[in-house]
This record gives structure tokens, sequence and C-alpha cells, in this order.
């Protein structure tokens, strides 16, 4: 299936929600909907997902890089790291060998 898609499962700790959100070979975007939002927090920095979006879907900007994990996208589209695939970085180094003239 591609496009989107909810999924409600009910669960029992916390844990089990970060490894069945990370049981898979897709990364593109993940979210969830809750009061606490330490908890929203935490699950944002365990999910890996390029987008994670707590109570919202769908929150894009041309400032906001989007991009998947694993088998999700190829690389980062849209913010300063969209930019990046279309840059090469040039290191130049001058010595300055001239005595006081």
């Amino acid at each position: 299936i591609f496009g989107p898609v909810q999924s409600l499962f009910k669960f029992k700790t916390f844990d089990e929600v970060i490894d069945r959100c990370n049981n898979t070979e897709y990364g593109l975007a993940a979210g969830v909907f809750t009061k606490d939002i330490n908890k929203a927090l935490q699950f944002s920095q365990q999910v890996r997902a390029g987008s994670i979006w707590i109570n919202t879907f769908l929150a894009l900007g041309p400032q906001v890089p989007f991009g998947g994990y694993k088998q999700s996208g190829f690389g980062r589209e849209n913010g300063e790291d969209g930019l990046h695939e279309y840059l090469e970085i040039k290191s130049i180094a001058i010595h300055n060998d001239q005595k006081n003239s």
C-alpha cells in the first residue's frame, strides 16, 4: 500500500509502541496524538522516521527538511539540508611566505 495509512493498535507499554514503529523497513513519517508532551517528545526521539508529527498531520513547509529513513527516500528535500545535494564543498589554503616589505 502506498499512500496515507493510519493504523490503530492497542498496546500495553510505551516500549511496545516504539518497537512496533521501528519494526519496518520504511521510515518516511510517523505521528502521535497525546496530551502528554513528554511522552510525545520521547516518541519522537526513539522512532526511526524522517518526520514526526505531534498532535498534527502533514505539517510541511519549504523551510522544513523532508525525507525518510531506511527504505523511504533518497536524502532530504526542502530547507537548508535540501540544498546540500546541489552543493560541492571546496577548501582552499594559501601559504603566505612574504616577509615584511
